[in-house]
């Protein structure tokens, strides 16, 4: 019989659920090498090879066999064709914009492990959806919120989270959307950078969030008495300003944030809280010109710089971070561990936090590949955000777990086990 590629499930599967891969019908012990590609929208392609040797029956199953040394990894790594995957170009990180259309997967099989690959033997596509049959997508222009909800399939009212990303700004809404497959009422908040909202980071309201804030609680679809916060990057700290200032928030989830105001005024009624200084002398750019600014940071227990301390003790919730030990985007482990002492310091509980080695800034949902340096919109060149590709994947997977337990645990009461089956 000819080669084939057999993929379970077999034609569609969503973004963050593992996908099974086996080639049949090859040679006993046949050389053969796997190409995984797929094109983000902006027609940029990322690729990912393995090399493989099949089984004595002419099967290769990419969970028992393990990937020869050579490609973009080696080992036994049944998703390694994904969380591989690497921009044929310098400085791109894989983003999902448009949620309503899956990403299509392209995966073949060539003989050998030459170098242009030998004869094509076999090749299947696949789609990686980001929503889930029945979860509705409805785009919020309330006020001055702009925004887009996701609502699981079903009769709700579901437990309810506001989603916000980093510096990057407009409205990502591929992490609130996969969420929502898992049975939450999720808000992809923007915040600047978007349609009629200020294009430029200098200073935010905090009575913006409060309107999105109070959108969630009011809304019949959503279960009270409070709802989550989950943010990554400049997103994280200002969840945690929310956390400290707003009413109705019972969790808040940060990834790689900080616990200090980072990049723009905050203001809230008579609250001013000044970002935390910068000293760009700090800067490392090596010799491609990418930048380290790991280091370019104040420290905030330090003379003036504290008062950009969030005054999270304020806070009446509880929180979970999320650490990338090997975040070169700012020191997030160190803004857990003081975030925890100011806390219990003050007598609150102390908080869960969850480090991963290994890790770099960006940990997205599962089976986004890292992405090492990318541009910075701030610093205006590209940077590194640290990691090693197979520690961040298996963090973002656990990552994701994590996250989901802890929102499961505070607004439902009750442990996760809900299904993701399209």
């Amino acid at each position: 019989m000819a080669p084939s590629v057999r993929l379970s499930p077999a034609t569609r599967s969503l973004f963050d659920e593992p996908l099974a891969i086996a080639v049949q019908g090859l040679g006993p012990r046949q050389p053969v090498t796997l190409r995984s590609s797929l094109q983000d929208e902006t027609g940029e392609l990322f690729q990912a090879c393995a090399r493989y040797q099949a089984g004595d029956d002419g099967e290769l199953d990419l969970a028992r066999c393990p990937a020869l040394p050579g490609g973009s990894f080696s080992g036994l790594e049944p998703m390694g064709l994904l969380w591989a995957l690497q921009s044929q170009k310098p400085f791109r990180r894989l983003v999902k914009r448009d949620v309503q259309r899956p990403f299509l997967l392209q995966l073949e099989v060539f003989d050998g492990h030459g170098e242009p690959p030998g004869q094509l033997l076999a090749q299947a596509q696949h789609e990686r959806a980001f929503l889930r049959d029945g979860v509705r997508r409805v785009p919020v222009r309330e006020g001055k919120i702009r925004a887009t909800l996701f609502l699981p399939p079903g009769n709700g009212p579901f437990p309810g989270i506001i989603d916000l990303y980093g510096t990057g700004g407009g409205l990502p809404e591929y992490r609130a959307c996969l969420l929502a497959n898992h049975g939450f009422a999720v808000l992809a908040l923007a915040f600047y950078c978007y349609e009629d909202l200020p294009k430029e980071m200098k200073e935010f309201h905090l009575e913006y969030f409060e309107e999105a804030v109070n959108y969630m609680l009011q809304h019949t679809q959503v279960k009270g008495p409070g709802i989550g916060l989950l943010g990554i990057s400049k997103g994280g700290d200002l969840c945690i300003s929310m956390a400290s200032f707003l009413k109705g928030i019972t969790a808040t989830a940060l990834i790689n944030g900080s616990v200090a105001n980072v990049g723009a005024v905050l203001r809230y009624k008579d609250v001013t809280i000044p970002p935390l200084g910068v000293d760009v002398k700090r800067i490392k750019v090596n010799k491609s010109g990418i930048a380290d600014i790991v280091d370019v940071l104040n420290n905030p227990l330090e003379g003036p710089d504290r008062q950009s301390f969030i005054p999270l003790e304020k806070a009446e919730c509880r929180f979970l971070f999320i650490v990338g030990q090997d975040d070169r985007n700012w020191k997030s482990e160190f803004f857990a561990v003081e975030g925890s002492k100011r806390l219990q310091a003050h007598g609150k509980e102390k908080p869960e936090i969850v480090c991963y080695p290994g890790a770099g800034h960006y940990i997205e949902p599962p089976f986004f590949p890292m992405c090492a340096a990318s541009m910075h919109l701030l610093v205006g060149k590209p940077v590194v955000w640290g990691g090693e590709p197979k520690a961040h994947y298996e963090a973002q997977v656990d990552a994701w777990q994590q996250i989901q337990a802890f929102f499961c645990k505070h607004l439902m009461g009750k442990p996760s086990g809900t299904s993701n089956k399209l």
